[in-house]
């Protein structure tokens, strides 16, 4: 029989805003290199066909889920996009629980089951993470949307 999770959240593709800006960007140079040369009939319905494209898979990534936590009685679940593995974090090892910043960056890519210099990352969007250290000095960096229910849910399945 399956465990009721504690805490459920999903982490979607598309929903960072630094990211969003970007691709909206692109999108409006398109629009208006279209217009500025609507008289050449075939440059500028490759511009069009182009930004309306770009608004396209921006709104197809809104909805595309990158990573699911789940946190149940003992452990931590993520489950990623397609082809990824299931991580599942035992809190028995978990030595110490933070909630900081994810990262000093305003734009930071999507990842998942990142390991990079003694820290493992995983990031959708947003600026909060909650930051989880094992008795081996492995960091867990969890990008999250609700960091105090996440940190509160994790204490409470640590428990």
């Amino acid at each position: 029989m399956e465990e009721k999770p504690i805490f459920t959240e999903n982490q979607y593709l598309g929903r960072d805003r630094g990211w969003v800006s970007v691709r909206l960007v692109l999108a409006l140079f398109c629009f208006i290199a279209y217009y500025i040369n609507i008289e050449r009939e075939s440059e500028s319905q490759l511009f069009l066909l182009v930004g309306s494209a770009i608004l396209v898979v921006s709104i197809i990534m809104m909805y595309m889920l990158h990573y699911r936590i789940v946190v149940v009685k003992g452990s931590i679940r993520l489950s990623g996009l397609w082809t990824t593995r299931l991580v599942k974090i035992d809190l028995n090892s978990i030595v110490k629980i933070e909630c900081k910043p994810y990262s000093k960056f305003f734009i930071n890519n999507s990842v998942y089951n990142l390991h990079q210099k003694g820290r493992i990352k995983f990031y959708a969007g947003g600026k909060d993470a909650v930051w989880l250290t094992d008795r081996d000095g492995l960091v867990y960096i969890i990008g999250t949307q609700r960091q105090v229910e996440f940190e509160q849910a994790v204490h409470q399945a640590k428990a």
